[in-house]
């Protein structure tokens, strides 16, 4: 039986074209090098307190073998840390989409990138408790 805490669902992934494009437009960036975390709280379209969406770009890996690999890595990492943002999203009841782009030049590891996830979170969880 899977912990209700570690799961990443059909509900937790960002996909309306709408809030994609106004996450873009209007949202907050910073870095976590390797990532790029772009956010902004926003009315989603389901009742979880955050959205969530992975990007490797095809300039950099041209191969789909290698971004779908560092997707799969961010997803993960995201997945097992994502638990302090939960609870200070759902203390302030605020809903927050959220897209992690991969811009490093190079493939790194998992460790490397769920370490840059950590600090991403952390960034995100600081900036939630401010507003």
């Amino acid at each position: 039986m899977k912990q209700p805490g570690f799961t990443f669902g059909k509900s937790e992934k960002l996909c309306s074209r709408k809030i994609i494009d106004r996450l873009f437009d209007q949202g907050e960036a910073f870095m976590a090098f390797p990532l790029r975390v772009q956010f902004m709280p926003a009315e989603l379209p389901e009742m979880v307190p955050v959205q969530a969406m992975f990007s490797a770009s095809k300039r950099r890996f041209k191969r789909a073998v290698k971004r779908n690999l560092l997707k799969r890595r961010m997803r993960e990492a995201y997945r097992l840390n994502k638990q302090p943002l939960l609870d200070v999203l759902k203390a302030k009841d605020v809903q927050l989409g959220v897209a992690f782009l991969f811009v490093s030049k190079e493939e790194l590891n998992y460790q490397t990138i769920e370490k840059a996830m950590k600090k991403a979170i952390q960034k995100l969880v600081a900036e939630m408790e401010r507003r």
